[in-house]
């Protein structure tokens, strides 16, 4: 119930180039828009991104056309030729979702394309990629959040959560190791036994990773989040069940697919704010006008159904805070 009210080259994805036609007869131009995304275009980031844009007047075949790319985040010379050859075709903006490899690739490409970035996990000012959140100048300007800073509160929320805990078990990749070591020093604070486990040559073998974790010793999963475990979000919750463990996630695409809870940010708001940059640019403002946003909607899902499955009560009090509770 509602509580309160994110690949290979898609060359085929884009439609032939349409005509828009104006009131007066006349041909309109049609905006090109370029995304170069780590996942495929099906997942609920990417639909709430062109539910956006749709609600502020763009419709592909009419005034719109969208060239997606889905890269491989592991390969940053392929990416980078990727990005080149989407560049290529000519876009007016290129939308950079994710990992840091999106808008360092379309970086690559041009200078002078408007890039708007969905930063995840990596700092675009530290990185030089803009010079600040109110001026960041150049071709790029968006939305920019990390994970790191939420890495606490979740191990906060699994001690509220699950009873009799004995240690949380974080999985992590080379992509995350940041977030895994920000969790470390959460777990230190909170007085958490914290084991990590690093996942390697993707697509990562859950069965063998949680081998030796089990919910009956008072264990628990914590995984941090890269483009690989989005990729395969529906087997670990999977994985978690036969194991019987407690899992809490960044996002809650885990949570739909099985996952026990996940507090994180919005994606649904995070991706509206990346459509709405994409208009204004269209609508002739230029990247280094646009002050860089961070994301302040976040939300706790909480899926009963897997709860009951663990046989876990889930805490009144962490009832009461959801944003959403799957039943």
């Amino acid at each position: 119930m509602n509580r309160r009210g994110a690949l290979v080259l898609l060359a085929g994805a884009a439609l032939p180039p349409p005509i828009a036609v104006g009131a007066a007869g006349e041909r309109a131009k049609v905006f090109r828009l370029g995304v170069f995304a780590p996942l495929p275009p099906g997942g609920p980031g990417y639909r709430a991104f062109v539910e956006r844009l749709h609600a502020l007047g763009w419709e592909e075949g009419h005034n719109l056309r969208i060239d997606f790319v889905q890269f491989d985040s592991t390969d940053a010379d392929r990416s980078a030729a990727m990005a080149a050859e989407l560049v290529g075709r000519g876009v007016d903006v290129v939308v950079a979702f994710g990992p840091e490899v999106a808008v360092k690739s379309a970086l690559a490409a041009t200078k002078a394309v408007p890039i708007v970035m969905i930063a995840n996990d990596y700092d675009p000012i530290a990185k030089g990629y803009i010079a600040s959140l109110a001026q960041p100048g150049g071709n790029v300007t968006g939305v920019f959040f990390q994970q790191i800073e939420l890495t606490a509160k979740r191990l906060e929320l699994v001690t509220q959560t699950v009873p009799n805990l004995a240690r949380v078990v974080a999985l992590w990749d080379r992509i995350s190791a940041d977030q895994f070591e920000a969790a470390r020093e959460a777990a230190r604070l909170l007085k958490i036994r914290l084991d990590g486990i690093e996942c390697t040559n993707p697509p990562y073998d859950y069965q063998r990773v949680l081998a030796g974790v089990d919910g009956a010793h008072g264990d628990a999963v914590l995984q941090m989040t890269s483009p690989l475990f989005a990729r395969e979000r529906q087997r670990l919750p999977a994985v978690a069940l036969v194991h019987r463990v407690p899992s809490i996630f960044p996002l809650r695409l885990w949570v739909d697919a099985g996952g026990l809870m996940s507090y994180g940010v919005n994606q649904t708001a995070m991706n509206h704010l990346a459509a709405d940059y994409v208009d204004r640019i269209a609508k002739g403002a230029k990247p280094a006008d646009l002050p860089v946003q961070q994301p302040t909607t976040f939300e706790l899902v909480v899926n009963l159904k897997t709860a009951k499955e663990l046989g876990l009560t889930v805490p009144p009090s962490i009832l009461a805070r959801a944003d959403e509770v799957i039943e």
